[in-house]
């Protein structure tokens, strides 16, 4: 797609949908975040000797295991408040949907009751 066609795309797209495309967007961000930092953290766990892994660098590789897991805890929930607006996304079109159609039918039903007034008028 062209970036004037992803313009005009995002241009259309609801709030909720511009929402969830940011939402998206994050979440594969911290997701590469949280890879990249396992990656790290197993390498720093395996060059530096067990002898070496006290005091602050202990608490240093404690800690990116603990931040490692904050960065995985957050792509989870970043998925599922993705869920969330896909299903209110989707709600929303059936309920767009829904008024159009009775839009119609009231505008149907108004044609045919301006027609029976003019029928009663014209005897």
């Amino acid at each position: 797609m062209s970036q004037q066609q992803d313009s005009k795309a995002s241009s259309a797209a609801t709030p909720l949908e511009r929402a969830l495309d940011q939402n998206e967007s994050i979440k594969g961000a911290v997701e590469t975040s949280a890879s990249e930092l396992a990656v790290i953290n197993a390498v720093l766990k395996q060059e530096i000797p067990d002898p070496v892994k006290k005091g602050e660098i202990a608490q240093a590789l404690k800690k990116t295991d603990e931040m490692e897991s904050r960065i995985q805890d957050a792509a989870q929930d970043l998925a599922q408040v993705n869920q969330a607006l896909e299903a209110e996304i989707g709600e929303r079109i059936d309920l767009e949907r829904e008024l159009k159609d009775t839009k119609a039918a009231l505008a149907d039903a108004n044609k045919k009751v301006a027609k029976a007034v003019k029928k009663v008028k014209a005897r």
